[in-house]
């Protein structure tokens, strides 16, 4: 592991924070570097303090611990990350014999120079003690691959050195900073100290020192791991990274329905997950090796971890790759194992729960399959990737382990679960339910004015949507723009709705993003302007091909994966008003809409015995979203305006003044129509929601 400081990137971020103490600056570059090192820190975790001064109503100095505030992200802090408690009362707090977490937190508040701030980290009274004034503490995969050993303390002691302390395993807060602290006055000499089962802490006087001390340290201990490392586990068989691929794209969407809770709502019957694949070669050939179910089937790395991926995964026993219906019956016979013993586990575990702490569901977060890898769930695309990476950490982690032929060794049961049900974890976690949580969406034609609109507000709403149209700029630069604007649950899929291949692709590419879809909004479609006598029958063909064969090739695939899926779903084709108002010159478009109409219409009475519902939006002109002019309106519009003698500003306010409320129809408006039915607020099925401003011609009957 190599340092990351750069003595002038370091002086430029100091320069970036005008008025911040220097120090506190350097705190926080530093950090950053921590941050940046996947094998140090992963998403949030670890922590940072410095030792300083704040001023007190008074304008006097006091001393400070500027302590990483808990849900700050290393990678990412800021000075403002770090919050300033009163120092010498967190020293203090050691002289008592016990003191509860809830007591300790209010202390930890209680001692904040601004009392509006987040809450400090709950290792604060910990870095209170330590003697340095900067302080840096990781969860390194290679201490912990040290550590997680029955003779760990004395790998430890031989890779980093006697002035680095060994510590046992106790859960972070007031009872790990009194042992600290007797070690630390036992030991004035020591530099760092390990955790055992939980990390390394190194400190200094500068920035600088206690970072790059961390990266000496954890470099020695890569170094002995290399050093002690013998032949890994070797597969008993080899699957290639191309036919786990496959494998997946089938696999995912049983999987996934298998572990979407049920909810006693018949509109919204199944709380559903989100899966990320971790699916290399590391992890395949983990799973594929002799012993890999027992070595799978061990606690995590650290108790830190436990809020992600619970205390343990799930197991596929020899995976039927070859039989759909036998493996689904693997599939639910391992989950109901794992619910069973879970339950028993909280069960055991009872007299532990916090009060007013409600138990987790009884479903795994990550499930090995041999011949795979493995699928990491969350309750959405952040929280499954967060599982994904700490998987990949221990899988790697727990190889080296077996390489120097070395049994593994985690924490016992009720360390466990004190950890995974204690408060302060609990609190890490995002509990807000927006509307369409772990829902995922297909969205075509997803480039244009309406289609973009749709994506957005679904993406408002909590939805992951899967942005597809045809391959190029416009697709890459919509996708890019949701991406940005909604991390981790916007992805662009190159689709060609008249092609079956694609179709099929497009959803296969969306089951190994993210386990799966739900929800399928059809809104591709190519428009004509033409009378019937010189209508071109190629032309007509062509809208055919879109409008029809890919409204059918849609909802049959549509169909075939929410059937393997089994949790439901739905349907939403964006029709037209010239289905029931059709208009003379746009017979193509509207023969052809009126047939994919009434595909839909069809496919709401062939699947709602799997609780699919199937309705359609019939919107009047929509001319642009944003700076995404329509491209029905590229069309159509010039023969319009010139059959009416306007420009492009009087034809959309000609099609505004002729519904009953004059209002212009704005892709928000057809999202918001689309997000009614995806929402289920109604039990409705084979329903068309005109979203025209009102134009009796166009009303449903």
């Amino acid at each position: 592991m190599e340092s990351r400081w750069v003595e002038a990137d370091a002086e430029a971020f100091v320069a970036n924070y005008p008025g911040v103490d220097p120090d506190l600056a350097l705190r926080a570059y530093a950090s950053r570097l921590v941050g940046a090192e996947p094998a140090l820190v992963l998403h949030g975790g670890g922590n940072t303090s410095l030792k300083g001064r704040a001023h007190d109503v008074f304008g006097e100095p006091l001393e400070a611990l500027f302590v990483k505030a808990s849900g700050h992200d290393l990678a990412t802090i800021g000075p403002e990350g770090h919050v300033a408690v009163a120092l010498a009362p967190l020293r203090r707090l050691c002289e008592l014999d016990a003191l509860s977490d809830e007591a300790m937190l209010d202390e930890l508040r209680r001692q904040l120079f601004d009392p509006r701030a987040p809450t400090p980290s709950i290792e604060a009274p910990v870095h209170a003690v330590v003697p340095g004034r900067y302080v840096d503490h990781t969860h390194a995969d290679a201490v912990l691959a040290l550590c997680n050993q029955p003779d760990g303390e004395a790998h430890v002691r031989k890779a980093l050195g006697d002035d680095v302390l060994v510590l046992p395993y106790v859960a972070a807060g007031f009872r790990l900073a009194k042992q600290v602290a007797e070690a630390c006055a036992r030991h004035p000499e020591a530099r760092a100290m390990v955790w055992l089962h939980h990390g390394i802490v190194t400190w200094g006087d500068r920035a600088r020192d206690s970072y790059e001390l961390m990266i000496a340290l954890v470099s020695r201990a890569e170094a002995y791991l290399d050093a002690h490392a013998g032949r890994p586990p070797q597969p008993a068989r080899h699957t290639s990274l191309e036919e786990a691929e496959s494998r997946l794209a089938r696999v995912a969407p049983l999987a996934r329905g298998l572990l979407a809770a049920p909810t006693g709502d018949p509109d919204r019957p199944h709380r559903r997950m989100v899966l990320r694949p971790l699916v290399d070669r590391a992890v395949l050939d983990f799973v594929d090796a002799e012993g890999a179910r027992s070595l799978a089937l061990s606690p995590p790395l650290t108790a830190d971890h436990l809020i992600r991926t619970k205390p343990l995964p799930a197991w596929i026993d020899a995976p039927d790759w070859e039989d759909d219906t036998h493996l689904r019956t693997q599939l639910e016979q391992a989950l109901g194992d794992y619910r069973a013993e879970y339950e028993a586990y909280l069960t055991r575990n009872a007299s532990r729960l916090p009060a007013g702490v409600e138990p987790f569901d009884a479903l795994p977060r990550v499930l090995f399959l041999p011949g795979l890898g493995a699928l990491c769930a969350g309750r959405d695309a952040r929280a499954a990737r967060i599982a994904r990476d700490i998987t990949a950490q221990t899988v790697a982690a727990k190889t080296r382990i077996a390489a120097m032929g070395a049994a593994y060794e985690g924490l016992d049961e009720a360390q466990l679960f004190e950890m995974e049900y204690r408060t302060q974890q609990q609190a890490k976690l995002d509990r807000t339910e927006p509307l369409l949580a772990g829902q995922v969406a297909l969205v075509t034609g997803a480039a244009g004015a309406i289609g973009s609109g749709i994506c957005g507000r679904l993406l408002e709403q909590g939805a992951h949507v899967a942005v597809t149209d045809l391959p190029g700029p416009a697709l890459d630069a919509l996708a890019s723009e949701l991406d940005a604007r909604f991390p981790d649950r916007a992805i662009g899929v190159p689709l060609d709705v008249t092609d079956a291949a694609s179709v099929a692709a497009g959803f296969a590419a969306v089951s190994r993003s993210w386990g799966g879809v739900d929800a399928v909004v059809i809104n591709a479609g190519l428009a004509h302007v033409a009378g019937l006598e010189e209508l071109d029958v190629e032309r007509f063909r062509q809208l055919e091909r879109v409008n029809v064969d890919g409204t059918l090739q849609l909802l049959a695939e549509a169909g075939r994966h929410l059937r393997r899926q089994a949790t439901g779903g739905d349907v939403v084709l964006v029709s037209t008003k010239n289905v029931f108002a059709p208009g003379a010159r746009f017979g193509a478009y509207s023969a052809t809409k009126a047939a994919a109409h009434q595909l839909a219409r069809i496919a709401s009475l062939e699947l709602a015995d799997q609780d699919v519902r199937v309705n359609m939006v019939a919107p009047d002109a929509v001319f642009s979203h944003g700076e995404r002019r329509s491209g029905l309106w590229a069309e159509v519009g010039p023969d319009r305006m010139k059959a009416r003698g306007l420009d492009a500003a009087g034809l959309e306010d000609y099609y505004r003044s002729r519904n009953l409320l004059k209002a212009r129809i704005t892709a928000d408006h057809v999202a918001e129509a689309v997000l009614f039915f995806l929402s289920r607020r109604t039990p409705t099925t084979g329903a068309t929601l005109p979203v025209d401003g009102g134009l009796p011609d166009a009303t449903p009957r």
